[in-house]
C-alpha cells in the first residue's frame, strides 16, 4: 500500500510503518513516506535525526521483490 504525502518537504511528508516490516518490537521497523516522486524510507528507531533514503518509484519497485524475499 502506498500513501501519498503532498510535498516534498521532509517536514511535511507523512509516514507509516511497511507492511515488510515484521517485528515484535513495535520500534523496529522501517518507515515509508511517499510523493508523486519519491519513495522515502527511514528506520522508525532514529526517526527525527537518522538517515533516510530517497528512491525513485522504479528504484523502490526493484528493490521490493528482493526485501520480500520474494
Amino acid at each position: 500500500m502506498i500513501h501519498e504525502a503532498t510535498a516534498e518537504d521532509p517536514a511535511e511528508l507523512v509516514w507509516f510503518k511497511s507492511s515488510y516490516s515484521d517485528s515484535s518490537n513495535p520500534n523496529d521497523c522501517v518507515e515509508i513516506a511517499t510523493t508523486a516522486t519519491t519513495i522515502h524510507v527511514r528506520d522508525s528507531k532514529h526517526a527525527e535525526a537518522g538517515p533516510r533514503l530517497a528512491l525513485s518509484p522504479q528504484s523502490w519497485a526493484d528493490f521490493v521483490p528482493y526485501a520480500s524475499g520474494s
